[in-house]
């Protein structure tokens, strides 16, 4: 195996006066992994202790089987290979984004170049704001001027620290896609630090789960934002989210006809081309259950599933249940009084009612 395709390797156990951080992880070498977790979870302060901004002597850093930092062993911030994205996006204010970018430029680290400055400008949309200080762009501009920086020092790595958390929502959904056009264009390893769960739906291929500084739960987000056994709680925005295909559609009704492995769903046609690959996000509240299939119903997506298992959720008046779906698992959130009278079993199937598919 070549080191481009080594995973990347995390031991810490750090203490101060009311924290204490123990977090083992082995992380895969490309895509996005969101540490995710309520605020003190220690989620920033692992970013800080990959990027070497924390030092302790009990951690160890290893990016592509390269040692970054070992008990006898630290290496300074300005030799690891890194693009780090603060929540604010600290540009020099007395430099256009050109120049901010340019400075980045010519400190960028060796080897193969990550992406070019015209791919850079053209993935962040950049053309037109080359030419404004910071105190003419709009948070969000700042942010995607912040991107580009840490791309153009051509990282190995790139850590983002909640870059999303100081915008209001308007400027947030401007930024998200292009993260995610970002996570599609770049082929290094990203990890982004956030407590938003719609931000872990859009761009999480891997999870991890931190709380009171230990890691419950680590792997690729479908399996786990699904498991009933794990102690991701979500609230209103439980749910899974699956990856399809655009197979066709319905030009009369204006629906997209979504495969999935081992079955499909209808959804509002955003027009993407046919043979496109999509991420969809089903909320749990979105999911009711029949015993049998309706046909006089407007729900679209009335689908045979099979009972997993269930667990009462955070009020005991609520219960959620995990339902196979083809090769998927899925939620759905129904009354604990609804579930009695069902009289679920493992094993037994039942018709998943669908009201609601979202398109990521």
């Amino acid at each position: 195996m070549s080191n481009a395709l080594l995973p990347l390797k995390i031991n810490a156990h750090l203490e101060r006066p009311g924290f204490r951080l123990q977090a083992r992880l082995e992380l895969p070498p490309r895509g996005v992994t969101v540490f995710f977790g309520p605020s003190g979870s220690g989620k920033t302060t692992l970013l800080r202790v990959i990027a070497g901004l924390e030092r302790w002597p009990e951690v160890e850093v290893s990016i592509h089987g390269e040692a970054w930092q070992t008990p006898d062993y630290f290496r300074p911030v300005h030799q690891r290979s890194l693009g780090f994205v603060f929540q604010e996006a600290s540009l020099f204010a007395h430099l256009t984004a050109r120049q901010n970018l340019v400075f980045a430029l010519r400190r960028a680290h060796t080897g193969p170049a990550l992406c070019d400055w015209q791919q850079v400008v053209t993935l962040l949309g950049l053309e037109d704001l080359l030419d404004r200080r910071p105190d003419q762009l709009s948070g969000g501009e700042r942010q995607r001027v912040a991107i580009a920086r840490a791309l153009l020092v051509n990282p190995r790595i790139l850590l983002m620290d909640e870059p999303l958390a100081s915008l209001d929502e308007a400027r947030k959904q401007e930024i998200l896609p292009y993260l995610e056009r970002l996570k599609q264009a770049v082929d290094r390893p990203i990890l982004y630090v956030s407590h938003s769960p719609t931000e872990v739906a859009r761009l999480a291929d891997h999870l991890v789960f931190l709380d009171n500084g230990q890691i419950k739960a680590s792997g690729p987000i479908e399996p786990l934002l699904s498991d009933l056994n794990l102690p991701i709680r979500l609230g209103e925005d439980a749910g899974a989210v699956l990856p399809g295909q655009i197979t066709g559609r319905d030009a009369q009704w204006h629906l997209a006809h979504i495969s999935l492995q081992g079955a499909s769903l209808w959804v509002k046609d955003q027009g993407a081309d046919v043979g496109t690959a999509v991420r969809l996000r089903i909320l749990a509240r979105d999911v009711s259950l029949a015993l049998t299939p309706a046909d006089d119903s407007s729900i679209l997506n009335i689908l045979e599933a099979t009972v997993q298992g269930w667990k009462v959720d955070a009020h005991p008046a609520l219960t959620l249940v995990q339902l196979q779906l083809g090769a998927h698992s899925i939620l759905t959130r129904v009354s604990t009084q609804s579930a009695s009278r069902l009289g679920l079993t493992v094993g037994q199937r039942v018709w998943a009612q669908i009201k609601s598919v979202a398109i990521l």
